[in-house]
């Protein structure tokens, strides 16, 4: 890190899941929170403050919304669509 920040490339240092759970300073500024969720979601901060945090939607779950509204692919074949098992 320090040969390539002289360099002048800007670079950081990634961190595996452990390194991140076990890094005091996440903990210290309360980065590190437990969100119930039925797979996962990532939390950030603004201003300092933890955002509201909501569980991302669930694989598909807004392919209707989606279909209809950006493709105006109605109902119909929409349903069509997840019975044949391509949505």
């Amino acid at each position: 890190m320090r040969i390539i920040g002289e360099a002048g490339v800007p670079a950081g240092v990634v961190f595996d899941t452990p390194e991140l759970m076990n890094d005091a300073s996440l903990a210290e500024f309360g980065i590190m929170q437990t969100v119930e969720h039925p797979t996962t979601d990532t939390p950030v901060r603004f201003d300092g403050a933890p955002p509201r945090v909501k569980p991302s939607p669930l694989l598909g779950q807004h392919n209707a919304e989606i279909l209809g509204g950006w493709l105006g692919i109605g109902t119909t074949e929409v349903d069509a669509l997840r019975a044949e098992g391509i949505v």
